[in-house]
């Protein structure tokens, strides 16, 4: 009876498709190789080899020149997967238990493809990273751009705070404790479920319309098209419209910048700053404790005279700060 449960627990039947169809071979996309190969065509070899070593945004490409290639690889892919679709429908009704579930598992294969060229081109890091198998880190933030392309708003507002965070590192990389352990995991969990139900229903779907042989192939074909197209150009538009993919946007300044474990402690960080004493006052760098990473001014750093007066000496809040704790026990 367990058994049963997880089986038909929706979370998880997503995440076992998912993982199924990130280990199919040719889904993974190579973020060098695509960068250059993509961006070669069009770009100077300066602005290819920051992009690579970078990200597009930094390389300062052009927003209609990144729009032209997002393009491109959504129409190249979403003639794959509708071709294999309709291949798939040729047989008919009698090899339907072996023909949708390869389907399904082809569609998702393509709509991961297309969320990882997406996401290097709108300047989001490797997803993979050389790795063998699919870590949770990866898996879920393959699941919210899912959840994008399949219009839930709460994977809209999770990708969007990831990138905020992504975009104020230093070296770009998936904020993994986040991913994982923060307050988007919970967002994920939901996600998942709702695709978990989702991936039913288009089963379902499949399944009719490759019934009838032949016919089969130009139904499931449409369908596939149909279905794919709107979901890729509604990840294109989300992921071109974040601060991360715009060049000079947040973390490419030279303020200050200060760890902390997760977003809900973002807004606690300027207060509790003031009782840690002066280790960042002093303009000291700050060893990094997570990927997760917010600004916090500090207007001490950079002291205003009032004109015609003397310059003040600088303030020392920090120094103050640490003695106040002390005072007040």
């Amino acid at each position: 009876m367990a058994d049963g449960k997880t089986i038909e627990n929706p979370e998880l039947r997503f995440s076992a498709v998912l993982v199924y169809a990130a280990n199919l071979p040719g889904v993974r996309i190579e973020r060098e190789a695509y960068l250059r190969r993509t961006l070669g065509r069009v770009c100077s070899e300066e602005q290819v080899r920051r992009a690579v070593e970078e990200s597009p945004a930094a390389a300062g490409i052009p927003p209609e020149v990144l729009e032209k290639a997002a393009n491109e690889s959504i129409r190249y892919e979403a003639g794959k997967v509708s071709a294999l679709s309709a291949a798939a429908g040729l047989p008919g009704l009698l090899f339907l238990p072996a023909t949708v579930p390869a389907d399904l598992a082809q569609y998702f294969g393509h709509m991961l493809r297309i969320a990882q060229k997406l996401a290097y081109l709108y300047s989001w890091p490797d997803l993979f990273s050389d790795q063998d198998d699919l870590d949770d880190a990866t898996k879920n933030v393959l699941i919210l751009f899912m959840g994008v392309m399949f219009g839930t708003q709460s994977a809209n507002s999770a990708v969007g705070k990831l990138a905020t965070q992504i975009s104020e590192q230093v070296v770009k990389q998936l904020p993994r404790r986040a991913l994982t352990q923060g307050v988007v995991y919970p967002v994920v969990k939901k996600v998942a479920a709702y695709l978990g139900v989702e991936i039913t229903k288009q089963s379902f779907a499949k399944g009719v319309s490759k019934a009838v042989p032949v016919v089969g192939a130009l139904l499931s074909g449409g369908l596939t098209l149909a279905t794919y197209l709107p979901m890729a150009k509604r990840l294109k538009n989300h992921l071109a419209g974040l601060a991360l993919a715009r060049p000079g946007g947040p973390g490419t300044g030279d303020e200050d910048v200060i760890d902390v474990e997760g977003f809900e402690e973002a807004e606690e960080a300027e207060g509790s700053e003031e009782a840690e004493g002066g280790a960042a006052g002093d303009g000291s760098a700050v060893p990094a404790g997570s990927s997760l990473v917010a600004r916090i001014p500090r207007p001490w750093r950079r002291p205003r005279p009032e004109p015609g007066s003397a310059p003040a000496p600088a303030l020392e809040p920090p120094a103050q700060a640490a003695e106040e704790p002390s005072g007040s026990a």
